[in-house]
């Protein structure tokens, strides 16, 4: 899988790694302490210095990158996996990497913005981009809803991920949606749209496997 995909892991790589040319442009302008977490009221209450903000933050989710291509790849049943599948492995933590340090380096310049506001659009495209593909993601152990019921039985996981890509597309222009509510309703929406993307998909497949189990019993 890594090899034949050499050149998309070295350009997911650099896409992961360009907030630390953006930073050392910026250098001169970004203070020796940079927000990078906040609270729910959208004030920062976590900092780190510069150098961190910069170099480790990319570099960690660079290191994030490699290890979920290589689990990845070292599932022998991704190898008749949908290619489009695979693809969406390489662009995941890239995207994270620009929109979480494009929002650092922002605060870091006084810019204005609203954290749950931003955290609503990035969670809102995540969500689509997952749940188009989930009903094309084929049986495995490293991608997708993983409870034994699933990964023993075939038809339990294609009805649970064709389900959950209906959630997680109806969950993310929830969120999207969001964006235009008052600042203090964005964290319940943001929690219950998760809690309903793990919750009901988890549900559905188990209501599938007891119906199986049934059938098997009688």
């Amino acid at each position: 899988m890594l090899k034949s995909n050499r050149r998309t892991v070295i350009l997911s790589s650099i896409v992961i790694l360009l907030p630390v040319l953006a930073g050392l442009l910026l250098w001169n302008r970004l203070p020796d302490q940079m927000a990078t977490h906040w609270s729910t009221s959208n004030t920062p209450d976590g900092f780190s210095s510069k150098a961190f903000a910069v170099f480790g933050i990319p570099v960690f989710l660079l290191i994030m990158h490699f290890f979920c291509l290589l689990a990845t790849a070292g599932d022998a049943k991704q190898r008749d996996q949908n290619k489009k599948v695979l693809g969406m492995v390489f662009w995941i933590i890239p995207l994270v990497s620009l929109f979480t340090n494009g929002m650092i380096y922002a605060a870091a310049l006084e810019k204005e913005f609203h954290v749950l506001t931003v955290c609503s659009v990035m969670m809102g495209l995540l969500f689509l981009f997952l749940g188009n593909y989930f009903p094309k993601i084929k049986q495995n152990r490293t991608i997708g809803i993983r409870f034994s019921w699933t990964l023993n039985n075939e038809e339990n996981w294609n009805q649970t991920h064709r389900f959950a890509g209906k959630v997680w597309v109806i969950d993310g222009l929830v969120l999207l949606l969001s964006i235009f509510l008052p600042g203090e309703v964005l964290m319940p929406v943001l929690f219950g749209t998760i809690v309903v993307a793990v919750v009901l998909p988890f549900l559905y497949s188990w209501r599938i496997y007891r119906k199986q189990k049934e059938g098997r019993e009688l």
